[in-house]
């Protein structure tokens, strides 16, 4: 089990004992996210961490990785089941909540499984929240919400409306603080774009491009790992908190990855080729951070921006401070279309990051590989 992560600074010592001996639940705790917040939690010294999944290969795995942590325990749990979620969330203080169905395609296969999931599930998760007192709850959502073209999309805007009404819901004697995160695609995760180059190259297929024009937010499992804990423990209820980003283009990525890669398979980087698919349904040329409503009340906190809520009513006497950060006015809309694309150097040290390349090309390219 990792403690420190060198990758990282440390955290500020308000947000650190922000964290000192409380029950943490985080759901969707098997996937990519999940695993990386569980690992940096760990490092603080919170009193438990109840972890939930409905994937059991990731609980078994996730059960044998924290193997000897009388700190964290691995639960069988949907957050589509009303009655399991409520049980699970009993005596718990915070909750991060990273269950969703996340892949555009899939959920553009299967709309009502997304809408489940991604919309009825985090009902379900403000209703235990709320019956069970936690005071803090953190939803991880997506560029993709942001003037969404897909199901995906879809369905993280209406969960990110639901955390922010949420606050609305339980002003009194048992407060709790209804939050969100926006980030973009989270390099090395499951599913995503680099595990599948990766694969291409080592089967001596060719690269798989839906347009060469295609550009990303990107950001590694580290960074979005601490983007969510640092957003709970600045959290004051309603705000959406959004990591400002390097820009990638896919085209770029992709080549910086056949230079590098393609010799550990005994290819040719010269040799390799790439070919054009076509976009997928639902899914965007490029990526938003916010919007052009949202600018409005979008504020600069120096690495974060943080979007204030828009019905301002529930939220009129709340005093968003942010310790010494004050609210500096935001008024960029963040476009990749827009931004500097990250260099082929930039690239390449991004690859080389722990955990952004599978442990078995890592492993050719001659690093020491952790679990993630």
């Amino acid at each position: 089990m990792a403690a420190t992560d060198d990758r990282l600074a440390p955290l500020s010592p308000e947000s650190a004992s922000f964290f000192a001996g409380k029950q943490i639940v985080v759901t969707g705790g098997g996937g990519s996210i999940g695993t990386e917040l569980v690992e940096q939690l760990l490092a603080f010294p919170v009193a438990h961490i109840r972890v939930i999944d409905n994937n059991e290969t990731a609980i078994a795995t996730l059960s044998e990785h924290l193997r000897g942590s009388d700190r964290c325990e691995v639960l069988y749990c949907d957050v589509r089941d009303e009655y399991e979620v409520n049980r699970t969330f009993s005596g718990m203080d915070y909750c991060f909540h990273a269950a969703a169905l996340k892949h555009v395609p899939s959920c553009e296969q299967s709309p009502f499984s997304a809408v489940q999931t991604n919309i009825i599930g985090t009902q379900q998760v403000i209703r235990a929240a709320l019956r069970n007192h936690l005071s803090h709850v953190l939803i991880t959502s997506s560029d993709k919400a942001v003037n969404p073209t897909s199901v995906m999309g879809t369905s993280k805007l209406m969960a990110e409306r639901l955390f922010t009404a949420a606050n609305s819901l339980s002003e009194g004697t048992h407060r709790c603080i209804f939050s969100s995160t926006r980030f973009g695609n989270v390099a090395g995760s499951q599913g995503s774009v680099i595990p599948l180059f990766c694969n291409q190259l080592r089967l001596g297929r060719e690269i798989t491009l839906t347009h060469a024009s295609m550009t990303r937010f990107i950001m590694t499992l580290a960074d979005a790992g601490r983007l969510v804990i640092e957003s709970m423990a600045w959290s004051l209820g309603g705000e959406i908190f959004i990591t400002k980003m390097p820009v990638v283009a896919i085209k770029d990525l992709a080549r910086v990855m056949i230079q590098l890669i393609a010799p550990c398979y005994g290819r040719k980087p010269s040799e390799v080729k790439m070919s054009e698919i076509g976009p997928r349904p639902g899914e965007k040329m490029w990526e938003e951070l916010n919007t052009d409503e949202e600018v409005r009340r979008t504020y600069d906190l120096g690495k974060y921006l943080v979007v204030l809520p828009a019905l301002r009513g529930p939220y009129g006497n709340r005093d968003y401070s942010y310790r010494d950060h004050p609210l500096r006015p935001c008024e960029k809309i963040y476009h990749s279309a827009n931004e500097t694309l990250m260099s082929d150097a930039e690239i390449e040290a991004l690859l080389l990051r722990p955990g952004v390349l599978p442990a078995d090309v890592r492993d050719r390219l001659g690093f020491s590989c952790g679990i993630k």
